[in-house]
């Protein structure tokens, strides 16, 4: 060692070169500071490998798995080596060639060397009379899928797994095994026993509402429980309806764009409040119907004015781009024009427009009546389909029968219930009017065939037009279904229902039919008005030679 030339500053030690600072040992130690780093596995300062970017310790790892490993010979981890060690261990099975451990006494693996319990031999069922296993009660696997006690006995097997069952549910049962098929009966049962298993309360009400689903759908097993609940009055109805009010109010909001959406959803929440109170005060209040297609006119109207036009805000609206908008269906103006004043006169009340772009337009369209009829030869071919034709269903001859010759509106063939047929007189009470309607044969033979259908569906529901959707509920057809049944004879309903009241209210006295009808007298004067009868005129033969 050289001679002492100063201090080492790092720790005291004596330094024998000249204009060194740091002794030996702490250079060296400097030194492989400076070759460690972060190891990115174990975060340790570590000196890493070339190969692998790791510390020596993070580099050996299992070439099975990657876990770490800790001998420096091994190349498995511990589970691997184990794994690796039954795998070893493991022969062929003699029985079913696949390996396993077997076992000493039979020789066969473990799956093989397991006693089997066996089946019982095939007997003749005594439902269909086949050779086959039986699953139940002496019957076949077919037999007892469709046999009508099942509902029964798995109504009695959910009730002896319950602790506290309740007293509803054997006459639960009887209603679903009498609504719906035996299968799809047993499989609500069984998740009604899900929900009556939890750990949540079980009476009716809160049963109703776990049993809902999410979805736009509240499920079959919740339609049926709100039936039997509200019927037995143990529970009162859900607001499905109501949900679905909503959903579709949101969706058309949701379709306005993004500049123009918070006006027209301020606009719906006003209506919906308009809505509560003329509810409260014992007024008409506008229904969901109406509230909906006043919001798909602004949505309409708001894709015009961003694509069309340009314009991203409701102040920019003129009477220009009004007159446009309702130029481009000049069937539907009235309807729009009206909604768009309510719209506009709203937006003024909260200064979102200075002026209103819609006051003083008008609907400059005929008072009169302006739809499409049918000629008589026409209105013949109807009668004979739905009289003669055996292929038509029994729906679409009684809509068309009834709106045809008695000028029955959509609503009141779907709304007609059993309880307003006199089967003695022949006749029956449609909607508002004040007066049984009688009907002549050809409307009673139709009905009828309509009555024989619903009972060929077993279902309770009270209404005369049953669907496959509302048999097992007390609900009407849907608008939609009414809608599209008269579809396979090329007319609407509200077309062939024109042609009847526009033929009796000018041959008859506008008052009587709407009398009759429960009807308003200006809505019968729609149907009169700009019209002559050539035929009715005084001189007409002469004149016309």
């Amino acid at each position: 060692m050289g001679v002492k030339q100063s201090d080492c500053v790092g720790c005291g030690a004596p330094v024998g070169f000249i204009g060194r600072q740091y002794c030996c040992r702490c250079t060296a130690r400097q030194k492989e500071a400076a070759a460690r780093a972060a190891c990115p596995r174990c975060g340790q300062q570590r000196v890493l490998q070339e190969d692998t970017g790791r510390c020596i310790t993070c580099s050996r790892v299992c070439t099975a798995c990657g876990h770490p490993v800790r001998n420096k010979t091994a190349t498995l981890c511990r589970d691997c080596l184990h794994k690796a060690e039954r795998e070893a261990a493991k022969v062929s099975c003699p029985r079913c060639n696949r390996p396993g451990y077997l076992r000493e006494d039979t020789g066969w693996c473990g799956h093989c060397s397991r006693p089997r319990q066996t089946k019982q031999p095939p007997r003749t069922c005594r439902e269909c009379g086949r050779v086959r296993r039986h699953a139940g009660l002496g019957l076949c696997s077919a037999c007892w899928q469709r046999h009508p006690d099942r509902p029964f006995v798995r109504a009695e097997s959910l009730i002896a797994e319950l602790e506290e069952p309740p007293g509803w549910l054997r006459d639960f049962a009887t209603d679903l095994a009498a609504k719906y098929c035996v299968s799809r009966a047993c499989t609500m049962i069984t998740y009604l026993g899900r929900l009556l298993q939890d750990d949540h309360p079980n009476h009716p009400q809160a049963l109703l509402e776990r049993s809902r689903r999410s979805g736009r759908s509240m499920g079959s097993l919740a339609r049926a429980l709100e039936n039997f609940f509200t019927s037995h009055g143990m529970a009162m109805a859900t607001d499905q309806a109501e949900r679905l009010a909503a959903g579709r109010r949101q969706r058309r909001i949701d379709a306005v764009p993004e500049t123009l959406r918070p006006t027209v959803d301020a606009f719906a929440d006003f209506m919906m409040s308009s809505r509560e109170r003329a509810s409260r005060a014992g007024t008409r209040p506008r229904s969901d119907g109406t509230i909906e297609a006043a919001l798909a006119i602004l949505r309409d109207l708001a894709r015009f004015l961003a694509s069309e036009r340009g314009k991203q805000d409701w102040a920019l609206t003129d009477v220009h781009d009004v007159e446009a908008f309702l130029a481009g269906s000049p069937k539907a103006r009235k309807r729009r024009l009206v909604v768009l004043g309510q719209f506009f006169r709203f937006a003024r009340s909260r200064k979102i427009v200075l002026v209103d772009p819609s006051y003083g337009l008008t609907s400059r369209g005929p008072s009169g009546f302006t739809g499409a009829t049918l000629t008589l030869d026409q209105q013949r071919v109807l009668f004979r389909r739905w009289t003669t034709g055996p292929a038509v269903h029994p729906h679409e001859a009684l809509l068309g029968m009834l709106a045809l010759l008695h000028g029955a509106s959509s609503r009141e063939v779907k709304m007609l219930q059993t309880a307003d047929l006199d089967f003695h007189a022949r006749s029956a009470r449609l909607g508002n009017r004040p007066h049984p309607v009688p009907f002549d044969p050809a409307s009673w033979a139709v009905l009828e065939r309509c009555l024989a259908h619903r009972e060929a569906q077993r279902t309770d529901n009270p209404h005369v037009m049953v669907t496959r959707q509302t048999k097992s509920g007390r609900g009407p057809a849907s608008t939609a279904y009414v809608s599209r049944i008269l579809d396979a004879c090329g007319f609407p309903p509200r077309m062939i229902r024109c042609t009847r009241l526009l033929d009796l209210v000018n041959t008859m006295d506008p008052k009587l039919v709407a009398a009759a009808f429960g009807m308003d007298p200006e809505a019968t004067m729609i149907y009169l008005s700009d019209r002559v009868d050539e035929t009715r005129l005084p001189g007409w033969e002469t004149t016309k030679d």
